[in-house]
């Protein structure tokens, strides 16, 4: 591209979240409100149409928009006065979105926060190549190489850029897409520390705190603290550690782990590695470049209905959560409230010993129904209890004998541990144990012999759908 090109990004990026769909409105209805008697600025069914240089289009649907810029320099750009357009929509925009509106120049050499190919991207989403638009004329120009392939650009080393997010402060944004089940971080906890009452908690910080750099401990002063007060060191513990494994006691502060915020619909997971000491993060979905990363702040991520996150995040944290989840219509966030439910009823029917003994098929059955309320809920393997699951089809089958389904089911609870903790996890070892000799289990046979089958005995030449009944028993 030649000549200078100035503009804005939005970062992090927009959501579909009820509180950025207001906000966005608000953005067109100034613009439109700003440019109604302007012959240059068309007003399309899908976006707003700038023929002003090589200014882009605003999409209707504000999670599309990236970027907002053009080529001030030239005969064009001054004729048709791309700087005023640039100056104007980003005022507005700063106007409503604040801090997130990321202002930019080549002419300092101060670059965008996003890959062109991601920006191109986002504009192939909304505009139509046979649009007799500038921005459609202007795309149709460019050569879009794909983003299938999920391409890294890194920044230092790292996925990942710790922003100030509005309404949250810092946060990580991430600088690329990220593929699902990739390693975003592994940091080796900066304390570690017990959980005891405060007055007897602040002692054991400030005594670690001692040996550390002056940096290190600047950056822990700098984490968020919900319990200010008498025991000042206690509470930025307790607003930032993390447990070291499911009902540890043992709590990690990180120094950028803990710069994540909280979702109810996460895109990323945290995970405690005990043989390495470290806390991973792994994408759980695709995520794209300019989302902020965010993780469950619920125990042990299982996902409780509205009211019991509420209480659960405002008493521990001190905020109510306005997540994508949390902002949605009434109608909408009672029915993920019942699926909720739902997948908490299974969840503990599951979890029945006696039952796994004595009706084996029911508990398969209940481990079926779960799966399916998990994808209804968070859609396709994008949950934490999804390998769970899996472990607990495998101990119904391995229990009464069944070799040859507990190595497909251990295969399944092992390859999503592999996306969600990683190879290296001491869980994922022992998942991929089961899936080579699923007869390892302790509680092989336990039940009954009712079900003998031997590892090597799944059926062959089975459509998925056959072959998904055959390992549910489903004879519907």
């Amino acid at each position: 591209m030649m000549g200078i090109v100035e503009g804005f990004d939005m970062v992090p990026r927009l959501t579909r979240g009820s509180e950025d769909v207001v906000k966005w409105k608000s953005f067109l209805d100034a613009i439109r409100e700003q440019y109604r008697n302007d012959v240059r600025v068309n007003f399309c069914d899908n976006y707003i149409d700038f023929n002003a240089g090589e200014l882009p289009a605003l999409p209707h649907e504000g999670y599309k928009f990236l970027r907002f810029s053009g080529k001030v320099t030239g005969q064009i750009a001054a004729e048709t006065h791309v700087d005023d357009y640039l100056r104007i929509v980003g005022r507005i925009a700063r106007s409503i979105f604040g801090s997130r509106v990321r202002r930019w120049t080549e002419n300092s050499n101060y670059w965008g926060f996003y890959d062109w190919r991601d920006v191109h991207a986002s504009e192939r989403s909304f505009l139509k190549p046979g649009d007799n638009t500038t921005a459609a004329i202007l795309f149709a120009t460019v050569e879009c190489s794909s983003r299938d392939d999920y391409p890294i650009r890194v920044v230092n080393d790292k996925f990942y850029e710790a922003l100030d997010i509005p309404g949250k402060g810092k946060g990580l944004v991430a600088r690329c897409n990220i593929r699902s089940g990739t390693r975003i971080i592994c940091e080796k906890p900066l304390l570690l520390l017990p959980s005891v009452p405060p007055e007897e908690l602040q002692g054991k910080v400030a005594s670690q705190l001692r040996p550390l750099s002056k940096e290190e401990q600047r950056q822990f002063f700098s984490l968020h603290n919900n319990f200010p007060g008498r025991h000042a060191l206690a509470g930025i513990v307790r607003t930032n550690a993390l447990p070291c494994g499911s009902g540890a006691s043992i709590g990690g502060v990180y120094l950028e782990i803990c710069l994540i915020n909280h979702s109810c619909l996460p895109n990323c997971h945290n995970s405690w590695n005990s043989e390495t000491q470290r806390e991973t993060i792994h994408a759980i979905r695709d995520i794209l470049a300019g989302e902020e990363l965010t993780i469950s702040y619920g125990p042990d991520g299982s996902g409780d209905p509205t009211p019991s996150r509420r209480e659960h995040l405002q008493t521990n944290f001190g905020f109510t959560c306005h997540c994508e989840l949390c902002s949605l219509p009434q109608e909408d966030l009672q029915a993920s409230d019942n699926r909720r439910r739902q997948i908490q009823l299974l969840d503990e029917q599951i979890g029945n010993s006696f039952a796994v003994m004595t009706e084996p098929l029911k508990s398969l059955q209940e481990c079926q129904a779960l799966l399916k309320a998990l994808v209804d809920e968070y859609g396709a393997d994008n949950t934490v209890l999804i390998p769970r699951l899996y472990y607990d089809a495998f101990q119904v089958a391995i229990t009464h004998g069944d070799e040859a389904r507990a190595k497909v089911f251990a295969e399944r609870s092992y390859k999503t541990r592999v996306a969600f903790q990683g190879e290296d996890n001491p869980e994922t070892k022992r998942a991929r144990g089961f899936m080579q000799n699923p007869a390892s289990h302790m509680a092989f046979c336990l039940g009954s012999r009712r079900w003998k089958t031997s590892k090597t005995a799944q059926p062959k030449n089975l459509g998925v759908d056959e072959f998904e009944k055959w390992l549910w028993r489903d004879r519907g």
